[in-house]
């Protein structure tokens, strides 16, 4: 099952989260990847802080989208996104490894589309 986030314009540069209490219980993140596909591009990409997702087809850039930071408390992990090519979808992946050292992974959609 994915989550979704809500629509994104490609020009915000946005922030959102996922919440692992829940999972948790006692425990606390110890660590966050974050990877990315979408449906220009479905291949799963790790994209760190900082990067950009750039797919070319020829000379022309035909997909885009940025991790432009990310953080995370002991509980929640927060990417902040900018960019993205209107009228897709990407799936964003969470995955987490906690203080004993179980691991998990969300997945959550999120679709750019121009306001």
């Amino acid at each position: 099952m994915s989550f979704r986030w809500p629509n994104k314009d490609p020009d915000e540069q946005l922030d959102y989260s996922v919440d692992w209490s829940r999972f948790l219980g006692s425990a606390t993140i110890s660590s966050v990847t974050w990877s990315v596909k979408s449906t220009a591009y479905d291949t799963k990409t790790t994209l760190a802080a900082g990067q950009t997702l750039t797919v070319a087809s020829g000379s022309a850039t035909t997909d885009n989208i940025q991790n432009v930071s990310q953080t995370n408390t002991s509980t929640v992990a927060t990417i902040n996104i900018g960019g993205g090519t209107n009228n897709i979808e990407y799936t964003f992946f969470c995955n987490m490894v906690d203080s004993t050292g179980s691991q998990a992974e969300r997945s959550i959609k999120l679709r750019i589309k121009e306001r």
